[in-house]
Formats: C-alpha cells, structure tokens, sequence
C-alpha cells in the first residue's frame, strides 16, 4: 500500500486516482476547484480545497510523507511546472507528472519531476500497435527499444513445444510465460506443449517482435 498525493482532479488524475485507490492506497486529493472537491471527498483518504502554486499551501500537507506526489494538471503547464518544482523542494520522495509535449516533459525533468507521463501519447501509441497487429493484445514499452508484448501464439505453435521452436534463437524473443484465459502458468518448462487459445508474455526488440507478430498474421 502506498500513500500518494494527487494534485489535480480532472479526467486523468480522477482516472489515476480511482485506479490507485482499487489498488488498497491512500490518496489524498488536492484541486482548487471546490465543486469536484466535495463531489470526490468521499471516495478518497483525503480531500483539500487549496491553490497548490501556493508553497505555504503545499507545506501544510507535509509533502515528506507521501510515498509519491503526482502532478496530474494538463491544461496550465506554467502551474504544473511550478508545483512540480515546489514539491520537490519540499522534500517530496518521489514526483511525477503529466505532461503533453516533449518540450514540456524535458522542462519538467529539469525542475524537478522525477518520472513524466504522457497519457495521449501513450495511449495513441498502444492503439497504433494494435491496428497494426491483430495477434497484439497488450504492450509495456520499457525503452526505445524493448518492449514486453501479450501477443496470441502462432496457429503453427500449436502442439509443438518451446524447446522444439526455440523461439530465442529462430526469432530474437524470450518467451517469459503463457496466459491461459485468466490464468497463468507460473513457471514455463522448455516441454510446455502450446494449446490453442494461448497468450504468449515476450521480452525482445519492440520492431522485431511487431515484425514476427504481422509475419504470423
């Protein structure tokens, strides 16, 4: 369980904060709009109606002891900017924030976030993927580079062993584990036999595992 504060309740940060709390965390909540204030207290550990540009304001929710501060504000970089800065000057452990452009989030890593998101970027590049493959279910983009990939196991796969295929060596990807529907198998032995309707987990080289998924289409 971690304790989080969430500064900033608009579309994103009420989707986080939701998200957060269905996890088991403390969220404490911090907008200067009452209206969504008090139509969210309820849910959350906390609610405050505060200016969060305001460093006095900051203080007295004594930033140190949150595990993470997230700065969720999209639509006034100047303020997400400067609450950024703030927070971290006021000892926050870890900060993250929201940001639309690459400009803003090189800005931001400059002034004190310590992780930047892009929500519509990513989102608009997981869809690009999966348009782009049929056989793609979920990805997790670790780098530029490479990427962990749910993807559907080839119809050719079926019946045929991991050993037997030797996926690492034919086609640069490590197979970490298969999801059978909700469940998954927890350790893969190089004899697992692949059923139909198997979901392969793969570790590689995001380009060349797009390249085997539109391959095995």
């Amino acid at each position: 369980m971690k304790s989080v504060l969430l500064i900033g309740m608009g579309k994103f940060g009420q989707t986080l904060g939701e998200s957060l709390l269905a996890m088991g965390d403390e969220v404490m909540i911090v907008d200067k709009n009452e209206e969504i204030v008090n139509r969210l207290a309820s849910k959350y550990t906390d609610a405050v109606i505060v200016n969060a540009m305001n460093e006095e304001n900051l203080r007295a929710l004594d930033i140190p002891s949150f595990d993470a501060c997230v700065v969720a504000i999209g639509e006034d970089f100047q303020s997400s900017l400067e609450i950024t800065s703030l927070l971290k000057d006021l000892g926050a452990k870890w900060v993250v924030s929201k940001a639309t452009t690459e400009i803003q989030r090189k800005f931001l890593l400059k002034n004190g976030a310590d992780e930047v998101v892009y929500p519509d970027r990513d989102l608009a590049e997981k869809l690009a993927v999966k348009l782009n493959s049929s056989k793609v279910f979920d990805y997790i983009e670790l780098n530029s580079e490479y990427s962990i990939f749910e993807i559907a196991v080839p119809s050719h796969w079926v019946g045929k062993t991991l050993i037997e295929l030797n996926p690492r060596k034919k086609h640069n990807i490590n197979v970490l584990t298969i999801k059978k529907e909700n469940a998954v198998v927890p350790t893969l032995e190089p004899t697992y036999v692949f059923a139909p309707g198997d979901h392969m987990l793969v570790f590689g080289n995001t380009k060349k595992i797009l390249a085997f998924t539109n391959k095995n289409e």
